[in-house]
């Protein structure tokens, strides 16, 4: 169950800002992945970083991958298309200077079609030229002496079609599925914040993941998935922007609870999109642990029930039961010492308010004296004694 989790792009805490610097960040925290983002244009500057890059991961075998632009019109007219198909050339480019595994694209806006085949058959034939394009990227025969020593060996980058977030956007998961389906060398990048922002808040329990999984694998036959996670704000099935996982109603925990339990066949790479970064992808590492010993603790349970119930020559089920109605009785006794003890506490509360009326009464007794002196002493005014001055200042 190989699992690998990363951040989408370079980490909040390095204090470099380089991908070589953020990779090295994201290694020393335990994690074995990262998606750089081109996701607005890839300037040449960047081509060294992304070359020293591509050298690190080769020799660290550390897990690249890349995501392309965010405005693409591959459904629109032809200058529309052009523009995004010259976008994500530069993505390829990068990708292959990086040694990228992945690299995640969208189809965008319907433009003048509506959901159906044909704008399912035009976003396919549009993948399918990608595909490629990266093969011609990558089995250049004019590079004689490649710069890049992973591309002798290595395999091309897989084209990676992300679901969207949006109901105006092309992306269900439907449509995802339906083209990888058809486009040899692409696979779905299933956003699990946009699948359950258009699913109305749908991926709620361990049980939804894993009909979510298996639908992918029955209808494309695969093993392998690339998934981003992140919090997500959501209203009437669109997404309107990612949040922190803690702050969503899109929890980890049954994500984490399926993957171990039930996702041992799963070749998994999971990108955190949170605005927390590398501290939520920690989280879903830290929150995958707890399930792994919560399994842990469960089977050494049953394995104590099995022996306990050899010697006793009881079953393992009446032994379970028995359990859970010694569970059941602690639970009770312990609401009824709470009951009690907040009973007791109430005369207890009660006592010092009734003291405190007869104390404010007796103040007031002791001030109306007072008064009367001042007034007494109202005809001495000017009579002051030396006492009295030393008193005023």
């Amino acid at each position: 169950m190989p699992i690998k989790l990363g951040p989408a792009g370079v980490p909040l805490s390095c204090k470099g800002r380089t991908i070589v610097e953020g990779m090295d960040d994201i290694i020393s925290l335990g994690l074995e992945t990262m998606e750089v983002q081109t996701v607005r244009m890839v300037a040449p500057q960047h081509f060294e970083q992304y070359w020293q890059a591509g050298v690190l991961a080769n020799k660290t075998e550390f897990e690249m991958n890349i995501h392309g632009p965010y405005y693409s019109e591959l459904l629109g007219n032809r200058v529309e298309r052009g523009r995004s198909m010259t976008k994500i050339e530069t993505t390829l480019q990068a990708a292959r200077t990086i040694n990228a595994r992945h690299i995640t694209l969208h189809a965008g806006h319907y433009g003048g079609m509506h959901p159906g085949s044909a704008a399912n058959e035009q976003v396919a034939n549009v993948f399918a030229g990608i595909v490629d394009r990266v093969h011609e990227i990558w089995h250049d025969d004019e590079d004689e002496f490649p710069v890049f020593p992973w591309i002798k060996d290595g395999t091309p980058s897989k084209i990676g079609v992300e679901t969207s977030g949006r109901q105006e956007l092309w992306g269900s998961l439907e449509e995802v599925l339906e083209v990888v389906n058809h486009v040899e060398g692409t696979i779905p990048v299933l956003n699990i914040a946009h699948i359950h922002a258009r699913g109305h808040g749908k991926m709620r329990t361990s049980e939804d993941y894993g009909e979510l999984f298996d639908e992918v694998r029955e209808t494309i036959g695969t093993k392998e998935f690339y998934c981003h996670f992140s919090g997500v704000e959501h209203r009437s099935g669109n997404a309107m922007h990612y949040t922190q996982i803690k702050k969503s109603d899109l929890n980890f925990e049954p994500l984490a609870e399926f993957i171990v339990e039930d996702g041992g066949w799963l070749d998994i790479t999971l990108i955190s999109d949170s605005p927390l970064l590398e501290h939520d992808a920690m989280y879903m590492l830290q929150s995958i642990e707890k399930s792994r010993h919560r399994q842990l603790e469960r089977k050494a349970r049953e394995d104590r029930r099995r022996a306990l119930a050899a010697q006793t020559g009881t079953t393992p089920a009446a032994l379970a039961a028995r359990e859970q109605e010694q569970a059941k009785l602690r639970e009770e006794a312990a609401e009824e010492e709470v009951k009690q003890e907040s009973t007791q506490e109430k005369p207890a509360e009660k006592a010092p308010a009734k003291k405190k009326a007869p104390a404010k009464k007796a103040a007031s007794k002791k001030k109306a004296p007072a008064k009367k002196v001042e007034t007494k002493e109202e005809d001495n005014v000017f009579d002051l004694d030396e006492e009295d001055d030393d008193d005023l200042f």
